[in-house]
């Protein structure tokens, strides 16, 4: 049965505690004082190695790998997508991979379903970025919004990148696809969709941070109640190896390799620095957790496993 959003308001507090109980879908929850904020799983993603490591120093980079049990095996990265509950909003932040990207993630739809919603549920998706494991899932398997109540939200400068004609000239042959498919999706949106800026509060006690880098106009959201905050960070912390330790190095996933790297060492400076809660995107654990100092690098210090 398809749950009206006032249904589903109104139970809210069973559905999300059966959400709880569930770990194969969410690691942990946190509260920001009536807010709540949950982590869903969208799958995993399978990644050659080379997709991160290529442009990092091989001799250094080795223990590094071997201190996390990294080899030459696949990457298999979680995809946390992160729900927040303030009255009567229900937010998404990011839609997942839907079902043409990898066989191993999209299953987003799966997981609301888990603990009582549906995508009619959801009131606003908002948007870290355009690669397919974070906008992908917004069409359903006719090509229609998935979330098809929801206000879709990205910042400007994302869009107008994904949107323009040359990207999918000059983004690569690697990742013309990934041009390909935001275009389309994006255009399926295009009438229900909001842009921000940077340092704006698109919804009540959540602020868009310009993190770009990983995409030309990426964007985390800290969401704010009173004197407590969390960072949804999407992917410019993108795993909790190399990126805690050598924050600094190039990552093969990054299209501006400096800007990314130079954004990537200011959050994790910020976090630990400030104690502030965070939520990653490929993190684990459900992505949720804080940054600790290791020296001259950092560390990743879940909140729950």
């Amino acid at each position: 049965m398809t749950l009206t959003r006032r249904t589903v308001l109104k139970g809210a507090g069973a559905a999300f505690a059966a959400l709880a109980a569930r770990p194969v879908w969410a690691a942990t929850e946190l509260t920001l004082g009536d807010t709540r904020i949950f982590s869903l799983s969208d799958g995993h993603l399978t990644l050659p190695p080379e997709f991160i490591f290529a442009p990092m120093p091989k001799r250094e980079l080795a223990p590094i790998l071997a201190e996390h049990g990294l080899g030459d095996a696949p990457l298999t990265p979680p995809c946390n997508v992160t729900l927040m509950q303030s009255g009567d909003r229900l937010v998404l932040f990011d839609a997942g991979s839907g079902l043409s990207f990898q066989d191993s993630a999209g299953k987003l739809p799966d997981a609301l379903d888990a603990v009582g919603l549906a995508p009619g549920d959801v009131t606003h998706v908002v948007f870290t970025h355009g690669h397919p494991d974070h906008l992908w899932g917004v069409l359903d398997d006719f090509d229609e919004p998935l979330f098809a109540n929801a206000e879709h939200m990205i910042g400007k400068a994302e869009w107008d990148y994904w949107w323009n004609p040359n990207t999918v000239e000059e983004i690569g042959a690697e990742r013309t696809a990934m041009a390909v498919g935001a275009k389309r999706r994006l255009e399926a949106l295009e009438d229900a969709v909001s842009f921000f800026e940077d340092g704006q509060e698109i919804l009540p006690g959540v602020a868009a941070l310009a993190t770009f880098g990983h995409t030309p106009g990426h964007m985390s959201f800290e969401l704010r109640s009173g004197g407590d905050s969390v960072l949804v960070v999407g992917d410019a912390i993108g795993n909790h190896h190399v990126a805690f330790e050598r924050p600094d190095w190039p990552s093969g996933s990054d299209q501006d390799q400096p800007t990314a790297a130079a954004t990537r060492s200011r959050l994790l400076d910020r976090l630990a620095a400030e104690r502030m809660r965070m939520i990653g995107f490929h993190l684990p654990a459900g992505g949720m957790g804080h940054v600790e100092r290791k020296g001259a690098a950092y560390r990743f210090v879940p909140s729950q496993g």
